[in-house]
């Protein structure tokens, strides 16, 4: 399911308008990235976890020069599912 069927789903379940449901959908997307943006995670119980952890500094190497580079740390997304999620995936 891509953003657009997502829309159309909200918009059939809850009887909006599809202009409607965008604004829902786009709304609860941003509040999410602007936690996460400001280091704090979102907790939707019996869905999941979205997060952000910080990645170290580490060396790498360039696989076609073989030359070692250094990464710096950097901070990345994640997302932990809750316990009913794995539950109704199974």
């Amino acid at each position: 399911m891509n953003k657009g069927e997502l829309i159309d789903k909200v918009a059939n379940d809850l009887g909006f308008t599809k202009v409607e449901a965008k604004k829902v959908v786009e709304s609860v997307l941003e509040n999410i990235s602007d936690c996460m943006a400001g280091g704090e995670a979102v907790r939707l119980v019996g869905f999941g976890t979205f997060g952000v952890r910080k990645r170290e500094a580490r060396m790498a190497r360039n696989p076609r020069t073989g030359e070692k580079i250094s990464i710096q740390a950097m901070n990345v997304p994640f997302f932990k599912a809750g316990k009913e999620l794995k539950e109704k995936v199974k």
